[in-house]
Order: C-alpha cells, then sequence, then structure tokens
C-alpha cells in the first residue's frame, strides 16, 4: 500500500473511532474492507491511539486564540496523524508529513481546513 493510501486509510479509521462507538478493530474492518494493512498504516493507527493524549497536548500547546478541544474532528485526526509520523521513527520527513496532512485537509474539510492544519504543523515543526 502507498503511503498516501496509508494516511487516508490511517485518516478514516481514527476520524471513526472519534466520531462513532467503535473500537479499533471494528473501526479497521470497517475502512479497510478486503485491503491488506501494512506495517506503515498499522504504526500510524495504534501510534495515534496509544500516544493521543500526548500528541493533543503538544498541538494544544502551538495553538494560539484556540484550544484543541475546539477544533472540527477533520483538523484534530489529520494534526494527530502528522504529528505522530513526524515524531515516531517511521522516517518521514517533516516537509512531507505536513504536505500530505494539508492534502487530506483540502479532500476532507472545509475551504480553510488546508491551511489551518499547515499552519499548526509548521509551527510545531519549525
Amino acid at each position: 500500500m502507498k503511503r498516501r493510501l496509508a494516511r487516508e486509510k490511517a485518516f478514516q479509521v481514527l476520524f471513526s473511532l472519534d466520531n462513532e462507538d467503535f473500537n479499533v478493530e471494528e473501526a479497521i474492518a470497517l475502512s479497510m474492507e478486503d485491503e491488506e494493512m501494512d506495517a506503515f498504516l498499522s504504526a500510524l493507527i495504534y501510534g495515534v491511539v496509544e500516544n493521543k493524549q500526548i500528541i493533543d497536548e503538544k498541538i494544544d500547546k502551538v495553538l494560539e486564540h484556540w484550544s484543541f478541544k475546539r477544533l472540527a474532528m477533520v483538523e484534530k485526526t489529520l494534526l494527530r496523524i502528522a504529528t505522530h509520523e513526524i515524531d515516531s521513527a517511521l522516517a518521514t520527513p517533516v516537509g512531507v508529513a505536513i504536505n500530505e496532512s494539508v492534502e487530506l485537509a483540502k479532500v476532507y474539510g472545509d475551504e480553510k481546513s488546508g491551511k489551518f492544519v499547515n499552519g499548526v504543523l509548521s509551527k510545531l515543526y519549525k
């Protein structure tokens, strides 16, 4: 599975976990259908789930005039994925992780989501 698709699948799984009454395995099964889950996708999903509080606190520290709790779920989920991907041992360059999150924000968020995600991640990783 290409990493871009893995990020999108991770987004779908993690978004559904925050919006539905699913456990991780149910959310994965719903999103993956008949596809195989690779190590990168697994690391994204389980890494965010296991480190969610730490990730959320890190993001919250750089938000200006916002609290993490007030963010839309699309932005929260994408910020969590990118933060975990950059901070973990997944060896993704910062610019790539930011760009991929911005592109997903443009697809799943509103017209301002991409700029918002870019701004927060750029501030976090300057």
